[in-house]
């Protein structure tokens, strides 16, 4: 009998017309997705979409932690970011993060990641001047120091534009 672990990722995109910039503050501390929704009238657009390719370096950083083999950065609140860019080569294992030449990086909004039973959340806010580019790519990493990407993936979600807010959030569910 052959045993397996399984990964199943599950991003969102969540765009918000936001000039002033209260709802990526809101959302920044920590408030629900869905509340957010709901009290602003709705948002631009709620994008999901699936899938990614685990990269080794992540792979590899997960095995160390488990095993307390190497020092290695979590992703948690304090270290981990969600990562877009403007690249649309397709994902590979052995890529170490975004390849684009436009590239940026949210922090955990508070709160964030989450886990609720096999499935872990992370979670970053993308101001009206952050990441005004074209976004083809996705990664999670854990930090700016170490940055070890857990994986990668490609799909086109269009260009985010000043005053703009968009969410990036990633669900991982291991089974």
């Amino acid at each position: 009998m052959m045993e397996t672990i399984k990964w199943k990722a599950e991003w969102r995109v969540v765009k918000f017309f936001d000039p002033q910039g209260e709802i990526a503050e809101r959302l920044k501390r920590g408030a629900s997705l869905e509340e957010t929704i709901a009290s602003c009238g709705g948002c631009l657009a709620d994008e999901q979409f699936e899938g990614n390719v685990a990269l080794n370096e992540g792979l590899q950083g997960i095995i160390d932690l488990i095993c307390n083999l190497a020092s290695v950065t979590p992703w948690d609140e304090s270290h981990a970011r969600v990562g877009v860019g403007d690249s649309s080569t397709p994902p590979s294992p052995t890529q170490t993060g975004l390849l684009g030449s436009n590239q940026a990086y949210a922090p955990m909004d508070a709160g964030y990641p989450v886990r609720t039973n096999q499935t872990v959340e992370w979670r970053g806010t993308f101001g009206g001047d952050e990441a005004n580019f074209h976004w083809y790519e996705f990664t999670v990493d854990n930090g700016p120091d170490a940055q070890v990407n857990l994986n990668r993936t490609v799909a086109d979600k269009g260009v985010k534009s000043s005053g703009e807010t968009w969410v990036l959030s990633l669900k991982i569910t291991f089974s």
